[in-house]
């Protein structure tokens, strides 16, 4: 016979399943139709234990060479995952070391890994923020309506989304974010109230915290936006000629956490100086400033509305009238969200909490800002970066709904709205129809089909093997036409300096000697090199971008 309790909180545990059924249907909905782009080739590479390096540079190769790295390889256990990754790569290890066992349990030992599978595991960790994401709800303002209003947006949100329907680490990053925020939040509350922290709740925290380093060094950024807050919330509150015992759990969490960071002190310090963050350092912020503030707005709208914007497939005036629809919901919605707030600050814990997640927000934009302006680092750039502090703005978007829900006169009918307008989001993140969207080879891959009948020769200027993941996506999508002729050249640095002037002149070479006719494609080649001595024509009516690939077209004639 059910409890009292269990009857008292069916209601609750239905709406839950609803929101969960939502959120593996946008997430798992079409997950392989599009190939892998560079970051998830170097996901599945490093997760199956494989290395880069074994893609020769200056040589024609095939698409089946240049997809060798991704075939699963029975041999690889995790030594090889930890090995490669923190030879070839800027990351830390755990997301890795997870995906490298559910990649060899589910995958043909010997075949080229599915980008399905590889996706699954993120997608996994982004259904799991749901039920996370209701806790936190509830935890911080003990309502169970703000619980279910928080996982709502969790679950449509197209900016969530997006990044569970990718192969990365963003979700477990995020789903570890969500568990440390509510350590924090329950810290500051002991604070207020001059309690002491539970031991348990310290433990936990320390080991959230040092395993969220572990999966993604950005997560030192919300440590350090936790720090500023909660240091704050201590010195507001500190009484004179007070000892404050209160306080020495929450300090032991602090040096439990700092213990757990410093381990990764020698990787980060190789960071800077490696080739695959410099990117980070090329948007010239100082003197474009306008554009950090402006893409941190798209990225922070996303996480409620996202309507067709892609710029590479949609024509123009259906993004105009996107960009008009958006800014109009934003304008209705924005005083809702207001009011919904302040009726929830009318309650005393309810308006610190809203005061705890306002001030994490606010420091993690500014460390973001500061990175951006002040050491030129531009983490606006990418829009997987801010899910550093997604989740207080989903929390704060949840709280904001149950205050509308409550109060507001027809307030359920704004709320359904609201979350039916980022329903629509999230599917246009399915459609790939929204600008969040990474590159897409299958675009530049078509065009080629459609645009070459001859042999095809594909060069890109290799610098590290970011460069490798895009030729693998055009790769992966060349190999479903099997009676299409394509080879690629990775041009690498000279041995004894940082240019190509040897892989330019063995890329003449080889063209000279290829059979004609031949389409020589120069794909993120941006290196100086004269095809026409090689009896090569420019086709000027091709030469621009496809899918965030840039691109040049030469006919070598016979």
């Amino acid at each position: 016979m059910l409890t009292t309790s269990v009857i008292k909180n069916r209601p609750h545990l239905l709406l839950l399943l609803l929101w969960l059924a939502i959120a593996i249907v946008l997430r798992f909905l079409r997950l392989a139709a599009l190939p892998p782009w560079t970051d998830e080739c170097a996901t599945m590479v490093f997760s199956l234990g494989n290395s880069f390096r074994i893609v020769p540079l200056n040589e024609i190769i095939s698409s089946g060479v240049l997809l060798q790295p991704l075939q699963v390889n029975p041999a690889n256990g995790i030594n090889n995952v930890i090995q490669e990754l923190l030879t070839e790569s800027t990351h830390p290890p755990v997301y890795f070391a997870l995906a490298h066992f559910w990649m060899k349990l589910f995958s043909p030992t010997g075949e080229i890994a599915s980008i399905g599978l590889a996706r699954s595991l993120s997608a996994l960790f982004g259904v799991l923020s749901i039920p996370a994401m209701f806790c936190f709800g509830y935890l911080t303002f003990r309502s169970k309506l703000v619980g279910q209003m928080a996982a709502a947006m969790m679950a449509v949100s197209p900016y969530i989304v997006f990044l569970g329907r990718e192969a990365r680490h963003y979700t477990l990053a995020m789903l570890l974010v969500i568990a440390s925020l509510c350590c924090c939040v329950k810290a500051i509350q002991s604070i207020h109230r001059q309690q002491s922290l539970p031991m348990w709740t310290v433990l936990a925290w320390i080991a959230i915290n040092s395993l969220g380093i572990a999966t993604h060094y950005f997560f030192g950024l919300t440590l350090t936006a936790q720090a500023l807050v909660l240091f704050a919330h201590i010195w507001r509150n500190r009484k004179p000629n007070s000892r404050q015992t209160h306080l020495w759990r929450i300090w032991l969490a602090v040096l439990g956490t700092l213990i757990g960071g410093l381990v990764w002190i020698p990787f980060l310090q190789t960071i800077p100086s490696s080739d695959l963050t410099d990117w980070v350092a090329m948007s010239n912020p100082h003197t474009r400033w306008v554009e950090p503030i402006g893409r941190l707005l798209l990225w922070n709208i996303s996480m409620l509305l996202l309507l067709p914007s892609a710029f590479t497939i949609l024509p123009t005036a259906i993004i105009i009238i996107s960009a008009g629809a958006t800014l109009l919901f934003l304008l209705w919605s924005l005083p809702k969200f207001i009011y919904g707030l302040k009726r929830q600050q009318e309650f005393y814990d309810n308006s610190l909490s809203i005061q705890i997640l306002s001030e994490y927000l606010l420091a993690a934009v500014c460390l973001c800002l500061f990175f951006t302006y002040g050491l030129g680092k531009d983490l606006t750039l990418a829009a997987r970066f801010q899910y550093i502090y997604a989740p207080a703005i989903i929390l704060l978007l949840g709280a904001a709904l149950a205050g509308c829900w409550q109060y507001l006169v027809q307030g359920k009918i704004t709320v359904s709205i609201i979350l039916s307008m980022a329903l629509l989001g999230g599917l246009t993140v399915d459609g790939n129809l929204g600008y969040l969207q990474n590159q897409r080879p299958d675009i530049l891959a078509s065009l080629i089909q459609r645009v070459s009948v001859n042999n095809v020769l594909i060069a890109t200027k290799h610098i590290h093997h970011g460069q490798t993941g895009r030729m693998m996506g055009l790769a992966w999508e060349f190999q479903k036409q099997p009676n299409f002729n394509v080879q690629f050249f990775l041009a690498g640095k000279d041995s004894d300096s940082q240019e190509y002037n040897h892989s330019v002149q063995e890329l003449q070479d080889k063209i000279a000697k290829s059979q004609r006719p031949l389409d020589v494609w120069l794909v993120e080649f941006r290196t100086p090199i004269n095809l026409e001595s090689q009896q090569c024509v420019q086709d000027k009516q091709y030469g621009r971008t496809a899918g965030e690939y840039s691109y040049k077209l030469y006919h070598c004639l016979e």
